[in-house]
């Protein structure tokens, strides 16, 4: 393969599966997701990282895939919703959860709100207060979800037919 002048090979670990591709260094991770992989889920909502449909887990943390370049994430694992249920046999208990409680309409903001509800369990449970944490609450331990909790956490992902109701209950039934 010729050198070109902006690209470089970045291998990621991409739902479990290696990948070397060899990218433009201004390209972002969603791009290279939709186009280069061929995993759609991910979507392009705004292009500025505002509404959350882009949202994936990147060395089990949530990002905002839209706005990532690729290169910096070399050597990564990357989770996107199409990984979400390991090898496919099982749904992961937050994509049954959604189905049960009808946590969806349209279903395009759908694949960040998993990711991002994924990412949301793991902070808490390893103890990552969010705004509405209580200060006295001791540092490290897991944070208790409640539903003003986990609004806070979700906030960065918007659903434009207003399913909120629905996916706060959907993150409780996995809570539970």
């Amino acid at each position: 393969m010729t050198s070109a002048p902006h690209h470089s090979e970045v291998t990621l670990r991409v739902n479990g599966k290696p990948h070397t591709l060899r990218v433009d260094n201004r390209r972002v991770l969603l791009d290279l997701l939709r186009e280069d992989l061929e995993l759609t889920g991910s979507k392009k909502g705004c292009d500025h990282g505002q509404c959350g449909a882009c949202t994936v887990l990147a060395d089990g943390r949530r990002v905002n895939s839209c706005l990532l370049l690729a290169v910096t994430l070399d050597g990564s694992e990357i989770t996107t919703v199409e990984g979400l249920g390991g090898d496919g046999e099982e749904p992961h208990p937050l994509q049954r959860a959604f189905l049960d409680r009808d946590a969806f309409q349209c279903g395009y903001c759908t694949p960040g709100q998993l990711c991002s509800a994924v990412g949301l369990l793991a902070e808490a449970a390893a103890g990552h207060p969010s705004h509405v944490t209580d200060p006295a609450a001791p540092s490290g331990r897991p944070v208790p979800l409640d539903r003003t909790e986990i609004r806070e956490r979700m906030s960065g992902n918007i659903c434009r037919c207003g399913a909120y109701p629905r996916i706060v209950e959907a993150i409780e039934d996995v809570i539970e």
